[in-house]
């Protein structure tokens, strides 16, 4: 079919499906602390409350102005909904299939493993804290790494005192374990 012949929504739908966030890794479990499951909860308990009822509020009062074509507030209102309803779907299938873990439930362990907050060197006497969490709660900047990242598969089963292998771009590097902390993750 020629694309003369496509609406433009099936245009908006082909590309939601390019922009369809990652889905876990096969054989992957859907790992989460607390705190992470309870973000991703209010997150869309805020989208279905609030969010999605303005929204449709909208979409609802610019179909009754009548000419769709160009209304703007339709066409941008129902492009929002999409955007929405997506994330929504995908937060219900990531909680569905989410094994929460609670990292001060692991309290004591010698070892690296989903929720410990570990230090380490690296070769240039640099330290870095990094707390190991689920994919949907990684953030760099606030130093959380997924479970799954380079990083995080190189220290995972480390004991303090350990040096371990990173395999960079730019080569293998060895990193000390410095310590490990199992009740880091503040409560949001």
């Amino acid at each position: 079919m020629s694309k003369a012949f496509t609406k433009e929504t099936d245009l908006d739908d082909a590309e939601d499906a390019l922009d369809e966030p990652e889905s876990l890794p096969k054989h992957f479990k859907n790992y989460m602390t607390p705190q992470g499951a309870a973000a991703l909860q209010e997150e869309l308990r805020r989208l279905m409350r609030e969010e999605r009822p303005k929204i449709v509020e909208t979409v609802a009062w610019a179909a009754s102005n009548g000419d769709r074509s160009e209304n703007g507030d339709y066409i941008y209102g129902k492009k929002r909904l999409r955007e929405i309803d997506k994330r929504v779907r995908y937060l219900t299938k990531r909680l569905d299939s989410a094994e929460i873990v609670d990292p001060e439930q692991q309290q004591g362990l010698a070892q690296i493993f989903f929720g410990a907050t570990v230090t380490y060197a690296r070769e240039d006497d640099s330290e870095h804290i990094v707390t190991l969490v689920g994919i949907d709660e990684a953030n760099l900047e606030q130093g959380k790494i997924s479970w799954i990242s380079p990083v995080a598969k190189a220290l995972m089963k480390a004991r303090i005192g350990d040096t371990v292998e990173l395999h960079t771009p730019s080569g293998a590097e060895s990193i000390e374990v410095l310590d490990i902390r199992y009740n880091i993750i503040k409560k949001q």
